[in-house]
């Protein structure tokens, strides 16, 4: 079992609902004065995060520990994330999704992590890369489907390749629409309701790595809620570290 210590839970830059959604939490964290947060530019394009990256200039950000990547960016974009944010892990998305990544990322490849969407990475991708993203959501939101053999697999998985970070998003007591893909039912969202929609990650806390990304479109006050209810409900008081 992992020392709970070392381990850090970070507010999210994310964009997935909206994509300027992100104008507001680089606003409220510069108010607030955070310097450490993950940062999901999911549904950002060249020219968006083109803005993205000027507003981060000017906040009070200091460092990214986690980026997901996405497969249209360029080496100049992983390069500013390492050399000016301190990025110490990233990930990506499997091969077999909509958005695969190219051979080109292999060079960062010692940080470089794979996630668990509706497909789960093949062994094959995950050697060439530094191992598993895990989205605990994704996960427990096919077990809760009754997907036995998503979580096969998953337990596999972690037994072979180390998890280098993970997203945490709600999980709802009954499946509803995707809020981003509405043809699929599902029981993980990227909007919590309320902050027992993170006490599924109870069942996982042993498989938490050392960057827990909260991945949630709420707001950057909510997600300090959920960071707080995370670090004080889940785990035994003072065990999280600074």
């Amino acid at each position: 079992k992992s020392n709970m210590k070392n381990k850090k839970v970070l507010v999210s830059i994310t964009s997935a609902s909206d994509p300027n959604g992100w104008v507001e939490k680089v606003r409220r964290i510069s108010e607030l004065g955070i310097e450490e947060a993950a940062l999901f530019p999911t549904m950002l394009d060249g020219e968006q995060r083109t803005k993205l990256y000027a507003a981060l200039e000017k906040s009070s950000i200091k460092r990214l520990p986690h980026v997901h990547l996405r497969s249209d960016m360029e080496e100049w974009e992983v390069d500013l994330f390492i050399e000016k944010y301190d990025t110490q892990v990233f990930n990506i998305h499997p091969l077999h999704c909509s958005h695969p990544f190219s051979e080109g990322f292999s060079k960062y490849k010692t940080r470089i992590f794979i996630e668990n969407l509706i497909e789960i990475p093949e062994e094959a991708e995950l050697n060439k890369y530094a191992g598993l993203c895990v989205d605990f959501g994704h996960w427990e939101g096919s077990v809760r489907l009754g997907n036995t053999d998503y979580d096969d697999r998953m337990r596999q998985l972690i037994k072979k390749f180390p998890i280098g970070c993970c997203h945490i998003p709600a999980v709802k007591k009954k499946v509803e629409r995707d809020a981003e893909f509405p043809k699929r039912f599902t029981f993980d969202q990227h909007f919590m309701d309320e902050l027992s929609d993170l006490d599924y990650v109870k069942k996982y806390k042993d498989f938490l790595p050392q960057y827990i990304s909260i991945e949630l479109e709420n707001s950057i006050d909510e997600q300090l809620e959920a960071k707080k209810y995370l670090e004080e409900g889940h785990f035994p008081p003072g065990s999280m570290g600074p």
